[in-house]
């Protein structure tokens, strides 16, 4: 099978990954998640004229010059409106948040007025109609104001509690099983026999995933034997994963018994090697409603194919349209050689010219094993199959890694 383009696998990754179906959650715990359908209010807001301000609510027309004397008849708080209506002559106490009175078509602040007992002595003539609030300021019940697609910020959530929504419908998380496979990974804490590493790839992966917002289940490592990995396949079927994501034991080698297992348990490959570098031994299927994708098992490759392709189809899953990863434009930091037929995901720190661009400079040593230069990288710097020699201060196109 020939080496796919990146741009292309991506399409096939996508091609038929839709957003999951609809849950109602409680408003409280829908941040960051995507709304499934439109939200319209339930109610307007404000329901009716109220005050923006502490002072009195008075009737224009009775103070046309200053100062003015008002007979205060009562107060309005906010929740606690006065029931009466507002006689010539008369002013209401008001505050904050208080529903106008009947009658009353202007609110004085009260660093304006004077109070003798029941008497308010107006100061200065008011502007009619100011300091108030007019019913629907805000919105108008049944206006549409958050629209299906959106990703809930706190702010969002306020707004959707005013509009009197307790529950949110938003698209099921997507559920993502980890499996891991080879006889040479220990966990962590475990002390590596010969030939042995401990293994890492799982804990970035699972962060990614996460900040997804994906639930994410770890189906822990298993040994290259054929009828484990078929048994821990069938594991992540019970869990009714969405996205089963392999690490390791793609390839074709006599110990990558990872696609042989999932062809056994009747998965319909879609490719098994892109043209990109780290990631080359990247695969992509289906097994039945899961989506597959076997990454890598060197730690960087593992890292850079989950930015690229389970980080979109996670974002499509989701409900999300911006499913793309983004990428700037900054300045090279170094010389960098021609390139061959494969895409470059360089590693690169990023920092400023003295005017103030951005600089990104691919680490010396580019070596697929490095986890401590992934973790010392800000970006990678995206370099298209065949380019040629750039120089240090040419344009080039960078991808910000997550935090």
């Amino acid at each position: 099978m020939a080496l796919l383009p990146v741009a292309e696998a991506l399409q096939r990754v996508l091609a038929d990954a839709r957003p999951l179906p609809l849950e109602r959650i409680p408003l409280a715990d829908a941040r960051r998640r995507v709304l499934a359908e439109d939200l319209r209010a339930l109610r307007t807001q404000p329901p009716a004229d109220v005050s923006a301000m502490d002072g009195y609510a008075i009737r224009a027309e009775d103070v046309t010059s200053a100062p003015t004397d008002l007979k205060v008849i009562g107060e309005v708080a906010a929740g606690r409106p006065f029931p009466n209506e507002l006689r010539p002559g008369q002013a209401v106490r008001i505050f904050t948040g208080g529903e106008l009175p009947p009658g009353a078509d202007t609110i004085v602040v009260q660093e304006r007025t004077r109070r003798d007992g029941d008497i308010v002595i107006i100061t200065a003539v008011p502007e009619k109609g100011r300091h108030i609030r007019r019913a629907g300021l805000d919105f108008q019940k049944n206006e549409l104001l958050l629209s299906r697609g959106r990703i809930l910020s706190g702010r969002d959530l306020g707004l959707a509690a005013a509009m009197n929504h307790p529950m949110l419908p938003v698209h099921r998380k997507p559920r993502v099983a980890l499996l891991a496979t080879g006889d040479e990974l220990v966990m962590p804490g475990q002390h590596p026999g010969p030939g042995q590493i401990v293994y890492s790839n799982g804990y970035s992966v699972a962060v990614l995933a996460r900040q997804e917002g994906a639930d994410v289940s770890d189906l822990g490592i298993v040994r290259d034997n054929l009828a484990d990995t078929v048994t821990a396949i069938r594991n992540a079927k019970l869990r009714r994963a969405d996205v089963l994501v392999t690490m390791g034991g793609a390839s074709v080698g006599d110990y990558d018994l990872v696609q042989d297992a999932l062809t056994a348990e009747g998965m319909e490959l879609s490719f098994w090697k892109i043209a990109m570098r780290p990631g080359r031994p990247l695969m992509h299927g289906r097994l039945g409603p899961i989506h597959v994708l076997g990454l890598p098992g060197n730690p960087v490759s593992a890292y850079v194919c989950a930015v690229l392709f389970l980080l979109p189809l996670l974002r499509v899953l989701s409900g999300r349209s911006d499913h793309s990863i983004p990428t700037e434009h900054a300045l090279l930091g170094s010389d960098l050689p021609e390139n061959d037929e494969r895409a470059d995901y360089l590693r690169a720190r990023l920092s400023r010219s003295s005017r103030g661009a951005l600089v990104a400079t691919p680490f010396p040593l580019q070596d697929s094993s490095m986890t401590r230069v992934l973790a010392e990288a800000d970006c990678l710097v995206l370099r298209e199959p065949h380019a040629p020699r750039a120089s240090a201060g040419s344009p080039c196109v960078i991808m910000k890694l997550p935090l």
